[in-house]
């Protein structure tokens, strides 16, 4: 029983695509070998040669002594094994090319086009690979169409027991940080730099920018003329508002910088506690706090600031004013998805709906204290 041509394609196979010629014969061999002791005794003691022309021999050992017990029908089947086998082994060869060529690309952004909706995410396609954007992943509300080409930001790519995993965000900040170092030039000449950015994914993000040139504005240049390079990204992430924030090295222009669109009137830092109070007027004050505390929230993230809200008799603004969190935000925080902190709120006694929903004060303390 012959395989025709077998040395000369593995050869050929081990020089166009790196793949050992002694690899594929020790997987073709075994491959025989496992169909061949179906028709023997599980007690018998078998061999798999494959001589240099490609003749296949099936050896029985018994008491030192060889038989060649190779089945008459086994020619085929061995020529079709020998063609499975070095298929199969192509395809990991082109999976491990693609996961290395992905992971030079980690940390980068991506264009992928979106296949189908599967159970709790996304299947996209890289290219020449396969991966999948996790419900965690994905920014709460945004849906895709099959064939629709999205930009996707590489978190990591990994090897696990089912294959190389390359793991896709539009959640992360980094998305925001590439979209802005692809629209903007200057923050790639190093003219402009992204300080921090603070994101609320599918609301709010705010994002602070740094200007090394006195004759180059930091948000001007952002927003670009008539808005066209803001627009240009929020259109990438799907709509979501953007506050560029100029930063300053003074906390206080900062943290009065980050409360933007709020007017503040004045500024009391306890640099020993990295606490500030910030008074703003009474017309100002809904902007200050944003919706459901969301502005002041995201000025805390960008700052690293206690932000303590004034109003103008001397007030502090109530803290469930401004800490509620959304059940997706605290669910990637606690590494849940959201329908599991959902789950674990109504056990709880907390009558919680949707990933959009804000989590109690309390529940939210709970819940990190027991993390």
């Amino acid at each position: 029983m012959k395989i025709e041509h077998l040395h000369e394609m593995m050869e050929e196979i081990q020089r166009e695509r790196g793949i050992s010629k002694d690899g594929l014969l020790n997987a073709i061999k075994a491959s025989l070998l496992s169909a061949a002791k179906k028709r023997f005794k599980e007690e018998d003691v078998l061999e798999c040669r494959i001589s240099d022309d490609g003749v296949v021999q099936i050896i029985q050992l018994i008491d030192d002594k060889e038989k060649d017990v190779t089945p008459d029908d086994f020619g085929r089947f061995a020529a079709q094994t020998a063609k499975q086998v070095i298929i199969q082994r192509l395809r990991e060869a082109e999976k491990e090319e693609s996961f290395d060529e992905y992971s030079k690309k980690a940390g980068e952004l991506v264009t992928g086009m979106v296949q189908r909706r599967e159970f709790g995410g996304y299947l996209v396609n890289l290219g020449r690979l396969e991966t999948v954007l996790a419900m965690s992943e994905q920014i709460p509300g945004e849906m895709f169409r099959e064939k629709e080409r999205i930009k996707f930001y590489i978190v990591e790519t990994r090897k696990t027991p089912k294959g190389p995993v390359v793991v896709i965000s539009r959640s992360h900040p980094n998305l925001v940080r590439k979209l802005f170092e692809m629209e903007i030039p200057e923050i790639k000449d190093g003219i402009l730099e992204i300080k921090g950015i603070a994101r609320e994914p599918g609301k709010r993000t705010k994002v602070a920018i740094m200007s090394h040139d006195p004759n180059v504005g930091a948000v001007g240049t952002c927003v670009g003329h008539m808005g066209q390079r803001i627009q240009n990204i929020v259109r990438e992430m799907g709509q979501e508002r953007i506050d560029i924030v100029e930063w300053s090295e003074n906390p206080k222009t900062f943290i009065s910088n980050s409360l933007s669109p709020a007017k503040v009137q004045k500024i009391e830092l306890n640099e020993a506690e990295k606490s500030a109070k910030v008074w703003v007027s009474e017309k100002d004050l809904s902007l200050a706090i944003g919706k459901e505390g969301q502005n002041v929230r995201l000025a805390v993230k960008l700052t690293g600031w206690k932000i303590d809200l004034m109003s103008e008799g001397g007030k502090k603004v109530e803290e469930d004013k401004k800490e509620k969190m959304k059940v997706h935000e605290l669910a990637k925080e606690l590494e849940m998805t959201s329908s599991e902190l959902i789950a674990k709120l109504r056990e709880m006694g907390y009558s919680v709906k949707a990933a959009n929903s804000s989590v109690p004060e309390e529940a939210t303390a709970k819940l990190k204290e027991g993390k």
